[in-house]
């Protein structure tokens, strides 16, 4: 299985003069600025609701104002509108630091590939089945969720909505203006492909988690965040990279969730994560199988023979196919 780098060759080559090291280190400053005061107001904003709400009804505050409200369904979805944040600083940066239009992070054509899109969408939502299989025979402990069927039909679409919105932010930070901007000032992916998924793989440390099942965690964002470099790096669009991400978020947002902290809109719950009772073994295997299941996903969207298999971005803004170099 061969990746012809073309298309990621027109894309890294797309940035003006203006995305300098200097430039690229002050838009993300910019952009980690507008989405930490995003989150500050949503937390902040919300939970002085939630602390009103209480009072007024009488309920006691359990753990903290601020753990007891993100621990509501109005919580989870306060923390997914956070993300707006960084579009937001995505958008100031791109005009005012970099001078160019914020659809130039999204590939050549400067517009969302949808056959990308829904591919990696498909492919994910595959292996996310055969993934929740394989965690289910690894541990069988799932319970019916405490939401309804009528109410999780209410939320459907604002939680499809707002992980969509969160998804892609996060690519469009780390596969998008990072990685587009590195590899505009370096050859290296050791630097335009390594620094981006480091940090996003970071981001998804957990401290109520054991050392064990965070790295089992970690190994497995990781291996996604290797999946998702690997069709923008295909593609030079961001499309597939948004689909992939989409289907694996709303897995655990809306079907099986892994997570105590957002299992409030899942039809089921499994076993989270960060509770206690797992062994070095355990996260041994949900480890093996995260980063199966991603190179599955790879094989998926990659191979040639497959009926997944994304396709290059490679046209002018106008939509018109780019000249051979």
């Amino acid at each position: 299985m061969t990746i012809d780098p073309d298309a990621f060759e027109r894309y890294r080559r797309s940035p003006n003069a203006k995305t300098t090291l200097p430039r690229l280190l002050l838009g993300t400053a910019i952009v980690t600025l507008f989405w930490v005061a995003t989150t500050i107001a949503v937390l902040v904003g919300g939970t002085y609701f939630f602390v009103l709400w209480q009072a007024s009804s009488g309920a006691p505050i359990v753990g903290g104002a601020v753990q007891d409200f993100m621990a509501t369904p109005t919580g989870i979805l306060a923390a997914l509108a956070s993300f707006a944040g960084i579009w937001l600083g995505l958008w100031a940066a791109m005009r005012w630091v970099h001078r160019e239009p914020l659809m130039a992070l999204i590939g050549t054509s400067r517009r969302v590939s949808r056959s990308g899109f829904l591919k990696g969408l498909a492919a994910v939502l595959l292996t996310s089945l055969l993934s929740e299989i394989l965690l289910y025979l690894l541990q069988p402990d799932i319970a019916r969720g405490a939401i309804g069927v009528s109410s999780w039909l209410l939320f459907l679409i604002p939680i499809v909505v707002l992980t969509l919105m969160q998804i892609s932010s996060e690519e469009a930070l780390f596969r998008g203006y990072l990685l587009r901007g590195l590899a505009n000032r370096f050859q290296n992916p050791l630097i335009w492909a390594l620094l981006p998924g480091l940090l996003f793989t970071s981001m998804h440390w957990s401290p109520s988690s054991t050392a064990a099942i965070n790295a089992c965690v970690l190994a497995s964002i990781a291996a996604f965040a290797l999946l998702l470099t690997l069709v923008v790096y295909a593609t030079g669009n961001l499309g597939t990279a948004f689909g992939a991400h989409l289907g694996n978020n709303l897995t655990g947002f809306l079907l099986i969730s892994h997570q105590q902290s957002y299992n409030s809109f899942a039809l089921f719950n499994a076993k989270p994560l960060e509770g206690a009772g797992w062994t070095t073994l355990d996260a041994v295997l949900i480890a093996a199988i995260g980063i199966v299941c991603s190179l599955l996903t790879i094989l998926l969207l990659l191979h040639p023979r497959s009926p997944l298999k994304v396709e290059p971005d490679i046209s002018h803004p106008g939509g018109s196919s780019l000249p051979a170099d």
